[in-house]
């Protein structure tokens, strides 16, 4: 089976290598102020074997700038980071760029979720800025099947493949956040047909939790697990910054590698990684499964 090797996390990335405090916005704040930090941190994850940069716009949604007065800077964020991936990628002469689509109003809060006909429409004008640039778009920690059904609702007219990523509970990989079995998920697949179907942003026990109960679907699977001990319920407040969250300390690019061998051989094709997961951790994937 080939592989295709994703990128790691870029939030995270930048935390550790700028000497700013995290905000609510971190990541998408190195697009105003370290824009070549962002440019750093895609050429690492290339340079490591990463076959897909993956932009860094998980949060840049209306509703998330709002709050920091910057709303009217949406579609210049949106346009800054991809193009920062563009240039790496074309810098490095190979490579897919993904459009990085987070959920709206916060992540792992399934109780926020839009109706579908109110996300489809913010979620279709990320669709028209990142069209431009992008080869696929990769919707990412969706934690419900209502999230998961407004942002395809939204993406999918753009015409570019959509890769759809769903969140499962840390204790509880068979479980999408919002509790409904992960399975819950495939329906909506079979309907709306995304062009893969991967689960991320949890601990790598749970990713394979679920990756076993998602062996019957149609579409090409994926795996990206995150590096924290859990996600604590102080980041669940739609302001907090990471300092919430805790990173693991066993989680080596050897272990991690040993947690993405029991993905492949669960079916996933697609793995790569999520926050805390870095460049040494997509070299030993690389390294391992000659993605």
């Amino acid at each position: 089976m080939s592989i295709t090797l994703l990128d790691g996390g870029m939030g995270q990335e930048l935390v550790r290598r700028s000497s700013a405090a995290p905000t609510p916005l971190w990541a998408t704040e190195a697009l105003l102020h370290a824009p070549d930090l962002v440019a750093e941190v895609h050429a690492d994850f290339f340079a490591a074997g990463a076959q897909i940069a993956t932009t860094n716009t998980y949060a840049v949604h209306r509703d998330r700038l709002a709050p920091a007065g910057i709303e009217g800077r949406f579609e210049d964020l949106q346009r800054a980071a991809c193009e920062i991936a563009v240039r790496v990628r074309d810098a490095h002469g190979s490579g897919l760029i993904a459009g990085g689509v987070g959920p709206l109003k916060g992540s792992y809060r399934p109780d926020l979720a839009l109706p579908v006909a109110e996300a489809a429409y913010l979620f279709g004008e990320v669709a028209a800025i990142q069209a431009d640039y992008v080869d696929v778009f990769l919707i990412e920690t969706a934690s419900s099947v209502l999230e998961a059904e407004g942002a395809l609702t939204g993406l999918l007219p753009a015409g570019k493949p959509v890769w759809l990523s769903v969140s499962v509970g840390d204790a509880d990989g068979t479980r999408l956040r919002s509790g409904e079995p992960v399975e819950a998920i495939l329906p909506l697949v079979e309907a709306m047909g995304p062009a893969a179907l991967l689960i991320n942003c949890t601990r790598p026990e749970a990713v394979t939790q679920g990756v076993a109960r998602l062996s019957g679907a149609s579409v090409p699977l994926g795996a990206y697990a995150n590096g924290f001990t859990r996600i604590d319920e102080a980041f669940l407040d739609t302001q907090a910054t990471v300092d919430a969250l805790s990173a693991r300390t066993d989680l080596t690019p050897a272990a991690y590698a040993d947690h993405a061998a029991d993905w492949i051989a669960l079916g996933a094709s697609i793995i790569g990684g999520c926050c805390e997961v870095g460049p040494a951790h997509i070299a030993e994937l690389k390294s391992r499964f000659g993605a």
